[in-house]
């Protein structure tokens, strides 16, 4: 059994401020090929995630915030808005599914915001991401 506690997520939380990135993944999947690859993700204000989708492979994937606020925006193939939310744990909207092959992109709102991110397909380093040729 794996359990996410409060202090692995102020830990996580506190190694994201600590590095040029503003962001710390810890996996909870085993293996890359794992065909459920779930993990924890840590950002912090500044922490620049660019528009991307999963495709070829296509990937939905959701997420769940666990601590701080972060925007979600979800974004047509000519980079407009059509769905955005706000997660934040406290509030009544706190997940958000992702279909496989939505360009998307994560906007950190308050420091030490962590997200459980789930993934339904291995992951492969070269064909993870595809990004927003607009962005």
């Amino acid at each position: 059994m794996k359990k996410i506690t409060v202090e692995e997520v102020k830990q996580l939380a506190d190694e994201a401020a600590s590095v040029p990135c503003l962001r710390k993944i810890l996996n909870y999947h085993t293996d890359y090929s794992d065909t459920l690859q779930s993990m924890l993700n840590a950002m912090q204000p500044g922490s620049y995630v660019q528009p991307h989708r999963h495709k070829d492979p296509d990937k939905p994937e959701a997420f769940v915030i666990l601590s701080g606020k972060i925007a979600v925006l979800e974004f047509d193939d000519f980079g407009h808005i059509p769905d955005q939310v706000i997660l934040q744990p406290q509030e009544r909207e706190f997940g958000k599914e992702i279909a496989a092959g939505v360009w998307k992109k994560l906007v950190v709102i308050d420091p030490d915001s962590v997200i459980f991110e789930v993934k339904d397909v291995p992951y492969s380093p070269g064909d993870d991401k595809n990004f927003a040729p607009w962005a």
